[in-house]
């Protein structure tokens, strides 16, 4: 099991999670940014100072969410391991479920 980011990160990403990340495993996509799993350690670190309260434990995703349970890991097994985001340039392109959900309105 890891963490995952779900929708509530889409159109914000505020990267405090980044910052929190002792294992650098967090990278950033076009729309949301995402936990690569095989990295991630479990520590939860990133969990309590999402402000939108996007990371779940993988298990745990609220059913609304669903579609994004998983959409981290199938993201990287398409590109791989970078091994470690801060050295690699923000991704190119985001999990098809990102891409297809509508822009998010920010909170007033």
């Amino acid at each position: 099991m890891t963490y995952v980011i779900a929708q509530p990160c889409v159109d914000v990403k505020d990267k405090a999670c980044i910052e929190e990340c002792p294992v650098d495993c967090i990278y950033e996509g076009p729309r949301k940014m995402y936990i690569h799993p095989d990295e991630c350690v479990d520590c939860g670190a990133c969990e309590p100072v999402c402000p939108v309260e996007a990371v779940f434990y993988e298990d745990a995703v609220p059913p609304e969410w669903s579609d994004y349970a998983t959409a981290d890991r199938d993201f990287f097994a398409t590109i791989g391991s970078p091994g470690g985001a801060s050295a690699q340039p923000p991704l190119d392109t985001d999990h098809p479920v990102v891409a297809a959900a509508p822009p998010s309105v920010p909170a007033e």
